[in-house]
C-alpha cells in the first residue's frame, strides 16, 4: 500500500513543530491550517497537534480519512486543556497520546502513547511541557510509517481519567516558569 500522499495538518505550523517537515520528507503533500474548518475531504490523513479548535461530529462524519490528535498526557488521565499543569496538581501519570479524534474530548479510541518522566531539572511548568512536546514529537516520528503505512489499529482508552477546561486553571495562576514545587507547595488541594 502505498503512502498517504495528502495530509492536512491542523495547528501548529512549520516554524513550530518539526513534523511538517518529518511527512514532506516521506514524500507527503502537506497543508497546513490554524483556522476553524469544517471540510476534511480530499485528505489521507488529517493530523491535529496543538490545534486550538473542536471539530463538530458533522465533520467527522465526513471527513473520508481518520483524524488523529496529538495529546500531551497520558490518556485517559486530563483531558482537555493544560494537561501537564493538571498532571501535577492532581498527582496523575504524565505522558503523550496520539489517538483517534471523536466526538468527545480526547477520547477517542489511543493509537500509540508513552508514559513521561521528568529529570530533576525539569522543574518548571515551561520546561516539562516543552519535554512533552519533544516526547510527542519523537513518538509521532517513530510510529509515521505505521500511520501512513499500515492500517491504523486503535484500542479503547479505559477508566474514567480526567477533564479539564480552559476555565480550570486558576486565576491567580503565576505563569509557566514558575518552579512546580513552589506551585504545589503553596497551591496543592
Amino acid at each position: 500500500m502505498p503512502p498517504a500522499q495528502r495530509i492536512l495538518f491542523l495547528g501548529y505550523s512549520s516554524q513550530e513543530t518539526t513534523l511538517i517537515a518529518a511527512l514532506e520528507a516521506r514524500g507527503c503533500v502537506v497543508t497546513h491550517s490554524a483556522d476553524k474548518l469544517t471540510d476534511f475531504s480530499g485528505y489521507d490523513l488529517i493530523v491535529s497537534f496543538g490545534y486550538r479548535h473542536i471539530i463538530k461530529a458533522e465533520s467527522l462524519h465526513n471527513a473520508g480519512a481518520p483524524i488523529i490528535n496529538l495529546h500531551i498526557s497520558l490518556l485517559p488521565w486530563n483531558r482537555g486543556a493544560h494537561p501537564n499543569f493538571w498532571a501535577f496538581v492532581d498527582g496523575t501519570p504524565h505522558g503523550v497520546t496520539i489517538h483517534l479524534i471523536d466526538e468527545g474530548i480526547d477520547t477517542g479510541a489511543i493509537l500509540f502513547q508513552k508514559e513521561v518522566q521528568f529529570a530533576a531539572h525539569e522543574d518548571s511548568f515551561a520546561l516539562t511541557h516543552k519535554r512533552l512536546i519533544t516526547e510527542i514529537e519523537a513518538l509521532f516520528i517513530a510510529h509515521l510509517d505505521d500511520m501512513l503505512l499500515r492500517p491504523l489499529q486503535p484500542r479503547a482508552q479505559t477508566g474514567t481519567g480526567s477533564l479539564h477546561r480552559l476555565a480550570d486553571l486558576p486565576k491567580d495562576f503565576p505563569g509557566w516558569h514558575v518552579r512546580i514545587a513552589d506551585y504545589l507547595r503553596t497551591h496543592k488541594k
